[in-house]
């Protein structure tokens, strides 16, 4: 597994500092905003440096309030997985 991420990708993780980012922790996170944002480069670097289980988990357990409802249909649909938008629980403040 290629332990960088490269430039065409940058732009899908930009509120994160790419350097900091490791590719096996920030698993999750980078396949979600790939699989979100991702043109077809990017969405081929994607499929070449992970597994297709290590997606699939990403869509069964989908990062709350980060994916974009049809990205999430469509990446469903393409791995024959249910997976559902799931929100961000803000506990009441009373």
């Amino acid at each position: 597994m290629n332990k960088e991420i490269p430039k065409f990708v940058h732009p899908f993780l930009w509120s994160y500092d790419i350097l900091r980012l490791d590719i096996e922790k920030d698993k999750k996170r980078i396949i979600t905003n790939v699989l979100n944002f991702g043109t077809d480069d990017a969405v081929e670097w994607l499929f070449a440096t992970y597994t297709q289980l290590d997606i699939i988990e990403v869509l069964q357990d989908p990062l709350p309030g980060e994916w974009n409802k049809k990205s999430l249909c469509l990446w469903s649909l393409v791995f024959g997985v249910a997976a559902e938008i799931k929100t961000r629980h803000i506990p009441s403040v009373l």
